[in-house]
């Protein structure tokens, strides 16, 4: 039996309005977004109970705005009350999206749960064996929050495995805003075992011992950004304070952003079918969900000319979705952008005198010179040692094949942004 078993959401952002979206949706579509942030909650608790899980952790922005909707809150509070009569407690803290100083409806929490306040409090995950586990936790007590509340911890027992519930930017992600800002060395050295987070919504473990650091993501993809599986950590702990964490996917509603290449198509019929592929590959890795598309065009090739014509990719997206977004499970396409760009005349351009030639002729010496093709080898190699580098590049060291590949892509590049292209 394991010490302690939890499951570690965030973001979960309830009543998410999805407003642009679901002005242009069909209905289904529409009803399928106005619900997904709860049906994701409700697979939360689904989760927490089937697997029988001690305590279930919620690390900020339960809601989507201070200004909470009522249905949202007791929408929330019914999830939790259904867990403590499966002997499951709850541990809440909020985040910018959810403050303490937000309207709140004076609804009754259930015994089992624990809602932090504005200064770091301690709460035993198994009140009768307070020794076994707690839960410290911190919640923002207005929406901008800019100091390190890690600072405010204080002293950890050593004893019981401790948990850490925190919203906050570790290393300052700049995708995210710099609230209640930290260090993983902070986090490190603050005695904690398990760092449960919230704020940034792509999952991500910064640190998988010693401590174990947690970003479980949202629970529930919101805009084109937030692509692929959305859920929370199933985690398990050990007698020895050994962490094991399973990612489960909860997401209702999935985005994804198929790319459809060009390149080679002579046609529009062959532009059609390529976007119906590319829906129906996104529906079949969705594992069942339905999927809200946002298509990106690109690559080089004579249906570029095509594409530039006013109207023509609304037409592509309408006749994609006239015959897509009506089945169940659904795939309904919000957007197609288009990246292409017309087809370039190498030889031509090789035959020029201006500096566009001049890549294209210096890229043909590097493919038949072997010294030269060794040189370039060395150069890369020199790169790809840098350190601020190298933990980037370290799968990637380019043998003969892969300097041929770098150097094509090179040119395209180059050749791209420089060439002047026909009208």
């Amino acid at each position: 039996m394991a010490r302690l078993r939890f499951v570690h959401a965030a973001d979960l952002h309830l009543d998410s309005p999805f407003i642009g979206l679901r002005a242009q949706a069909p209905e289904n579509v529409a009803a399928a977004l106005r619900s997904a942030t709860f049906d994701a909650y409700a697979k939360l608790v689904d989760l927490c109970v089937e697997e029988r899980a001690d305590a279930l952790l919620v690390a900020g922005d339960v809601y989507d705005s201070a200004d909470r909707s009522l249905r949202a809150q007791l929408r929330f509070v019914e999830g939790l009350r259904r867990l403590d009569r499966a002997g499951i407690r709850s541990f809440v803290c909020h985040g910018n999206h959810d403050p303490l100083d937000g309207w709140e409806a004076r609804i009754d929490y259930p015994p089992g749960c624990t809602r932090f306040g504005p200064e770091f409090t301690a709460a035993p995950v198994f009140p009768g064996e307070p020794g076994r586990a707690v839960v410290h936790g911190i919640s923002y007590p207005t929406r901008v929050v800019r100091e390190n509340l890690v600072e405010r911890l204080g002293e950890v027992d050593p004893g019981p495995f401790t948990i850490g519930l925190i919203h906050a930017n570790v290393g300052n992600n700049p995708d995210h805003d710099p609230y209640a800002p930290c260090s993983l060395e902070d986090l490190r050295q603050s005695g904690v075992d398990y760092w449960a987070l919230g704020h940034v919504h792509t999952r991500q473990v910064l640190s998988e011992r010693s401590p174990a650091v947690v970003y479980p993501g949202n629970s529930q993809g919101r805009h084109p950004g937030e692509t692929g599986p959305r859920g929370a950590y199933l985690v398990e702990v050990d007698d020895g304070g050994a962490v094991r964490l399973e990612f489960r996917a909860l997401d209702v509603v999935r985005w994804e952003r198929p790319q459809v290449d060009i390149s080679g198509m002579e046609t529009e019929q062959e532009l059609v079918d390529g976007l119906h592929a590319a829906a129906e590959t996104a529906l079949d890795r969705a594992g069942g969900r339905p999927v809200v598309l946002r298509v990106e065009l690109g690559g080089r090739g004579a249906l570029h000319g095509s594409l530039r014509r006013a109207g023509l990719a609304e037409e592509l997206r309408e006749d994609l979705n006239a015959d897509l977004a009506a089945r169940s499970p659904f795939a309904w396409c919000e957007r197609i952008e288009d990246g292409t760009a017309g087809e370039l005349d190498r030889d031509r351009l090789a035959a020029g005198s201006d500096f566009v030639a001049e890549v294209l002729r210096t890229a043909d010496r590097a493919r038949q010179d072997p010294e030269l093709m060794a040189g370039l080898r060395e150069e890369l190699d020199e790169l790809y040692q840098l350190g601020r580098f190298r933990k980037h590049l370290r799968d990637c060291e380019p043998g003969g094949e892969e300097i041929e590949t770098l150097l094509a892509e090179a040119e395209e590049m180059v050749v791209g942004l420089l060439a002047e292209e026909e009208p």
